[in-house]
């Protein structure tokens, strides 16, 4: 595999960096279960299958019998009881990403970029004492904005010539691609783009990037 150089690594969050869906599925079962209009919370499975996707077509994709205001409400319900509970117990780190983060930081900055509400990254950085390692990050919540332009936003905010995205999903591919920015793809997620550079594990990576 060739080497790629970059001054940046922008990463993902589900399916890359950690997986959450145990820890989703517990709270918002707990939310949803006092919803009448509810007809059950979702599975992990069913959680798994819409990771990446934006609050309208997550909502879309589980509850296709309520209106987009409905889905809105609970989506915001859901992922506040998602993120006081991330903040405190965390979720599965991916195996070596505390070592590739404390590695990669020492000479490169690191951003995530991810399709999240506003205080879905900040759990992470509360629940794994990640914050240190990461310069800056955006999000849906935050700006409204999809994923591309998220990215564009990361890479002009920090002046970043030669940035890298890393995702596991097609949707973080073509986000990266719009964007203009080259695609590293983390295959043990949720995910699968062929023909493209893939780390089998988190560590991997150290092997095929380089600073500048």
């Amino acid at each position: 595999m060739s080497i790629i150089k970059t001054d940046g690594v922008i990463f993902d969050l589900d399916g890359t960096l950690w997986d959450s869906t145990d820890e989703i599925c517990l709270t918002w079962g707990e939310v949803l279960e006092a919803q009448a209009d509810i007809k059950k919370a979702p599975t992990v499975t069913e959680l798994k299958s819409v990771m990446g996707m934006a609050s309208k077509e997550l909502m879309e994709a589980l509850f296709p019998y309520i209106s987009y205001e409905r889905g809105q409400e609970l989506f915001k319900l859901c992922c506040a009881r998602e993120d006081e509970y991330l903040s405190k117990h965390g979720a599965k780190l991916y195996p070596g990403i505390t070592d590739l983060l404390k590695k990669l930081s020492s000479n490169l900055p690191l951003f995530i970029v991810s399709n999240c509400g506003i205080g879905y990254i900040p759990a992470f950085f509360a629940g794994h004492g990640t914050g240190r390692f990461f310069k800056d990050y955006e999000c849906v919540g935050r700006t409204g904005k999809p994923k591309a332009e998220n990215i564009q936003l990361v890479v002009k905010r920090n002046s970043l010539k030669f940035p890298v995205y890393v995702g596991d999903t097609r949707l973080d591919y073509e986000s990266a691609a719009t964007a203009g920015v080259p695609f590293i793809l983390a295959a043990y997620g949720f995910g699968d783009v062929p023909d493209v550079p893939k780390i089998e594990k988190p560590l991997e990576l150290l092997n095929i990037i380089r600073q500048v």
